[in-house]
C-alpha cells in the first residue's frame, strides 16, 4: 500500500473496530505498514483472522479478535487479550457501524410513495433502535473499555467515524443520519471530557464511497449510475466518489500526536467537496 503520509507509529498499539470491513481493513493495513501493532476487531472473526494472517505474512504486526461492540463483556475479554498480546491501547479507531433496511424508507418523499412501499410510517422501531445502538453505543462502549489504558498513561487518541449525514441528513435513512449526528456530537463531548487527561478525540466524516454494501444502490446492473448516484455526483464539486484509501491521510494526521497535538474535537470531512456545496 502506498501510504499518504510518512508517519511512524512504531511502538503504538492501534485498536480498530469494524476491521473486517473494507474501510477499516485498509486502516488496519496502513497502521501496520506504518509500524503500529494492530488489534483488528470485528464480529466476523474469519475476516479479521484472514486480515491478520495477510499482514503477518508481510512481516507486519496484527492480531485479529472476534468482538461484539454492543456487549461490554465481549469487549472487556478482548481488551484483556490485547493487553497480553500487544500491550495497552494508544490509538482507538471506532469503525464499527452501519445502517439497516428496516430503518430505511423506499422513497425520498412521502408524496411519491406507492402502495406496498415502505414509508416513514412503516419504519420498524426495532430496526431504528438497532441502527442507533450499532453506531452510537458501538462507539461509546469500546471507548469505555480501551480509553482506560489512555487515562492511566495520560496519552492517546480516539478517532470516530461520522458521515456526511451528520451535517445534513440524507433522504431515506433517518435513523442512520441521526446516529451519525450523535457521533459528531459525542466526539466533541469526548474531546472536552478527556482534555485534561492527555487524550485527544476527533472524527472523520467520509463522503460517498462505493462498497459492496451500497453498490446496487449506486449502479445499475449494466454499470450505469442510478438516479440517486447521479444526484450525489451532481452535488459533489469534484464530480466523483471518494476512494476508501483517500481517508488514510486524514486518519493518520488526526491520530499522530506530533502533527495534531493541538487538534481535538474536530470532525474532518473527506468528501470531494460535498459538504461545501450548496447546490447552486
Amino acid at each position: 500500500m502506498d501510504l499518504p503520509l510518512n508517519v511512524d507509529f512504531t511502538g503504538k498499539v492501534a485498536v480498530i473496530t469494524g476491521a473486517g470491513g473494507v474501510l477499516c481493513g485498509d486502516m488496519a493495513r496502513a497502521y501496520a505498514q506504518a509500524g503500529a501493532k494492530v488489534a483488528a476487531l470485528d464480529l466476523n472473526e474469519e475476516a479479521v483472522k484472514k486480515l491478520a494472517d495477510e499482514l503477518k505474512a508481510a512481516g507486519l504486526c496484527c492480531e485479529g479478535y472476534k468482538a461484539n461492540v454492543l456487549e461490554i463483556e465481549s469487549l472487556e475479554q478482548v481488551h484483556r487479550q490485547v493487553l497480553s498480546d500487544l500491550g495497552p491501547c494508544d490509538i482507538l479507531v471506532n469503525g464499527a457501524g452501519g445502517n439497516n433496511p428496516r430503518a430505511t424508507t423506499d422513497n425520498e418523499y412521502q408524496h411519491e410513495a406507492k402502495e406496498g412501499q415502505k414509508t416513514f410510517f412503516d419504519l420498524d422501531a426495532a430496526g431504528v433502535d438497532f441502527v442507533f445502538k450499532l453506531n452510537f453505543q458501538g462507539t461509546l462502549l469500546p471507548t469505555q473499555v480501551f480509553a482506560k489504558d489512555m487515562v492511566e498513561r495520560r496519552r492517546g487518541c480516539i478517532l470516530n467515524i461520522s458521515s456526511m449525514n451528520a451535517y445534513i441528513p440524507l433522504t431515506k435513512i433517518p435513523a442512520y443520519s441521526g446516529a451519525k449526528a450523535a457521533i459528531s456530537n459525542f466526539t466533541q463531548w469526548l474531546a472536552t471530557h478527556f482534555a485534561g487527561s492527555g487524550i485527544r478525540a476527533n472524527a472523520i466524516a467520509p463522503g460517498f464511497l462505493v462498497s459492496n454494501q451500497n453498490r446496487a444502490l449506486l449502479f445499475n446492473p449494466d454499470g450505469t449510475p442510478t438516479a440517486r448516484s447521479e444526484k450525489i455526483l451532481k452535488g459533489t464539486p469534484m464530480g466523483r466518489f471518494v476512494d476508501s484509501r483517500e481517508l488514510l491521510g486524514g486518519v493518520f494526521f488526526l491520530t499522530d500526536d506530533k502533527a495534531a497535538s493541538a487538534v481535538t474535537g474536530v470532525v474532518l470531512p473527506i468528501d470531494c467537496g460535498f459538504a461545501a456545496y450548496s447546490g447552486v
